[in-house]
Formats: C-alpha cells, sequence, structure tokens
C-alpha cells in the first residue's frame, strides 16, 4: 500500500506535514495532502473525499487533532484501508470535538481558546507556543501563531456518522506532552478503537516536531503491522 493522504486540523493549513511528507516520498509513497477549510465537519469529509477520489488502489488515511474527527467520518470511502491518528481525535458515532472536550478531567492543560468571533475561534497568539506547539523553535512557533487558519464554530460540532475505525484498522501515535489534547484522553479513545498505539514525547504539534516518528507509524499502518 503505498498512498498516503494527511489531513490537517484546527488552527492549521496543511504545510505542517511538509516534513513527514518529505520522508514518506523518500521511501516511494504517494502522498497528497488535503487542504480542508475546517469550517464544517461536512465541508471537509468533502475535501478529503475528493482527495481520495483520486487515488489509484489503497490508501492509508492519516489525521491531526481535529483532522481524526474529519478521517473517521471520511474513512469509510472505499479506498481508505487504514487509519491513522497522530495526537487525534477519534469520535464515536454521534461524537463530535464538543462533546469530547466537554469535560476534562481536573488539572489537565485548558487550551487557549479565544470567544468565538464571527463564528470563528482563534487560539491566544501569546500562548500558541506553549499549548500547541513547545518544542518547536521559538520563531517556527510564532509563525504558526500568527498564520493560524481560522477554525469554524460549526466544524467542532459536527458528529459523526458512521466511524471508519469500527470496520478498518486503525493506528494512534500519542504525544505525551500535548497541552491540547490532554495524553489521557487520547489514550482513551486510541484504545477504544482498538488501535495500534505508538507514543513519544511531543507538543500537539508532533506532527511538524517530530515527523519521523509520524512516517514511521504511517509506513506500519501501511504495512499492516
Amino acid at each position: 500500500m503505498t498512498n498516503v493522504v494527511l489531513v490537517h486540523g484546527g488552527f492549521a493549513d496543511g504545510s505542517g506535514w511538509q516534513g513527514v511528507y518529505h520522508l514518506l516520498k523518500a521511501d516511494g509513497y504517494n502522498v497528497s495532502v488535503v487542504q480542508n477549510p475546517t469550517l464544517s465537519l461536512e465541508g471537509d469529509v468533502a475535501a478529503t473525499r475528493q482527495i481520495l477520489d483520486q487515488q489509484q488502489g489503497p490508501v492509508v488515511l492519516v489525521g491531526h487533532s481535529y483532522g481524526g474527527v474529519v478521517i473517521t467520518e471520511a474513512g469509510m470511502h472505499e479506498n481508505v484501508a487504514a487509519l491513522v491518528y497522530i495526537a487525534a481525535f477519534a469520535p464515536d458515532k454521534g461524537e463530535s470535538v464538543s462533546t469530547l472536550i466537554a469535560d476534562p478531567p481536573p488539572g489537565t492543560p485548558v487550551p487557549p481558546i479565544l470567544p468565538p468571533q464571527d463564528g470563528y475561534l482563534f487560539l491566544e497568539r501569546e500562548k500558541f507556543a506553549a499549548s500547541f506547539a513547545a518544542d518547536l523553535p521559538a520563531g517556527q512557533a510564532s509563525f504558526m501563531a500568527d498564520s493560524q487558519v481560522p477554525w469554524g464554530v460549526a466544524a467542532l460540532t459536527g458528529t459523526v456518522s458512521e466511524p471508519a475505525w469500527r470496520v478498518k484498522p486503525s493506528w494512534y501515535l500519542v504525544a505525551a506532552d500535548d497541552k491540547m489534547i490532554p495524553p489521557p484522553a487520547q489514550r482513551a479513545m486510541s484504545e477504544r478503537a482498538g488501535a495500534t498505539v505508538s507514543e513519544v514525547g511531543g507538543s500537539h504539534a508532533v506532527y511538524v516536531s517530530n515527523p519521523a516518528a509520524v512516517a514511521a507509524l504511517v509506513k506500519r499502518a501501511a504495512a499492516g503491522r
């Protein structure tokens, strides 16, 4: 299986996958990056299915953060053979980001999400690095903070109809130092999904800071092990 499709999460765009992309391309994989608008789950699933339609043969579908919700829904596409979650939400039927974050465990960090502005969410710029990208160079984290993609409130409430992980094999990379999605929540979701789990020290931006770990897990999924 040599086709890989990468799906980014909220507040970010597809360029964060560049390190993972280059590693997989160097190993002969056919890699596509979805630029999902993160305005609504329905729209992001449609954007992902558009890329999946273009693939010849089976696909490893990879999602980071909110991208995990997108791949859970879009993963029912006939071309998808495996799912890979990178510090991602893995919702069940009827769940959304909103339901998954509604009752955080006591003492866990609260992401510095500003109140909605005209239906969109932003992370507080001054706290972006510490919460989202603590293991990236300061300049890179600052750039990500200043180039945030507005995250539509509607995307957070979009619910999954048929979770693909119930019928397709999945892999999960837990970011042990994540301040956006608590690691215990990541472990619980990965266990519920029956995923093959790897864990590394890393921030929520582990896909940027440790592309080798991400690429390694994608290759395991492609090999079915």
